[in-house]
């Protein structure tokens, strides 16, 4: 205890520290640490910026939100990583638009002695190397598994011959590819499921609907959908009512926000893998604060999958802290820092 007891105290002194630190802005007095996030237009980064924002406040942090209008614009999120360098942050939070194109905005960070931390999307790991990049940790879910928990749960319900469709994210994308490979991987052992159609959607909504409007006239047969992220699954909803087939397909989302919380309540989506954004963006700030203290951070610190479903769903629209959230500064299993203080 007296170890945890040591993190939480080094937590409320390095914010306290961080009040001398020069180049700070009006905003307050506080280090500056900007969250760069993929975009605004998705709920689940929405609920990454309010952990990460209560994180600050409860740090005494100066927190500088950005995001380009669409995941798929990589570009943007470069430049606004380049300005946020040239404006001398002290820390850059990041949810990567592209795995491998983010790797030489990192490296422009590493030179200019700004701390990296990155969000939700690993970055590649062979380009990374290549690059000699330094990362001072990731945080974040296993977005394989999270896919073999779709594919698993698929997988029991089924016991004849079926039709599965699947729409992907962004194509190259680590997220995309772990979620997808990962379900691929759950039901290939059940030889009565084929796979007939998998196209992208990037993510979004109106793409989700456009897409899967068009699985739908090409194989009237489907049983079955893995979207890899909730906006697509819910613009497939919407698809599937205006084809008169509201119910007639079993549907597995992957973030579980509360739109795709709602359709499960509904009854009109089967089930959602949740994430929990808000844990990630609240780690992120804590994880700053010790790096700022000149601490080592694990390579990794994991956060938590669970499949939401009707069974489930009451129970874990605000998680519990033993059961489904990263422990708190000050608490056993904490995974913030690695030196023991």
């Amino acid at each position: 205890m007296k170890q945890w007891t040591a993190i939480a105290l080094l937590l409320a002194v390095c914010a306290m520290l961080g009040c001398n630190r020069a180049g700070d802005t009006d905003e307050g007095s506080g280090p500056r640490v900007a969250l760069v996030l993929k975009t605004l237009n998705n709920p689940f980064f929405i609920d990454m910026q309010n952990g990460a924002e209560e994180a600050a406040r409860n740090l005494g942090i100066n927190l500088i939100v950005q995001a380009a209008e669409r995941e798929v614009d990589v570009e943007k999120q470069m430049q606004i990583i380049e300005n946020l360098i040239q404006t001398r942050v002290d820390v850059i939070l990041v949810t990567p638009s592209g795995s491998k194109e983010i790797v030489p905005a990192i490296a422009k960070a590493n030179q200019a002695g700004i701390p990296v931390i990155i969000i939700d999307t690993a970055v590649d790991r062979h380009a990374a190397e290549e690059a000699g990049i330094r990362i001072a940790t990731t945080i974040g879910s296993d977005n394989y598994h999270g896919g073999r928990i779709a594919g698993e749960y698929l997988r029991e319900h089924f016991s004849g011959r079926t039709e599965v469709a699947i729409l992907e994210g962004i194509p190259g994308h680590e997220t995309a590819e772990a979620r997808l490979q990962g379900f691929l991987d759950a039901v290939k052992p059940a030889t009565h499921i084929q796979v007939v159609a998998s196209q992208p959607a990037n993510w979004e909504r109106d793409l989700g609907f456009n897409v899967f409007q068009n699985i739908l006239q090409a194989h009237r047969e489907i049983d079955a959908l893995f979207a890899c992220n909730d906006m697509m699954a819910l613009g497939a909803i919407e698809a599937i009512a205006a084809a008169g087939k509201t119910g007639e397909i079993m549907i597995i989302g992957f973030d579980a926000v509360e739109d795709a919380r709602a359709a499960i309540r509904e009854g009109s989506m089967e089930a959602s893998v949740a994430q929990y954004p808000y844990e990630m963006g609240r780690l992120a700030v804590e994880s700053a604060v010790c790096t700022l203290a000149g601490e080592t951070l694990p390579e990794k610190i994991p956060v938590p999958l669970e499949l939401i479903r009707t069974e489930n769903l009451e129970n874990t629209d605000e998680p519990s802290e033993s059961q489904n959230r990263p422990a708190r500064a000050g608490t056993p299993g904490h995974p913030l820092c690695a030196r023991s203080g």
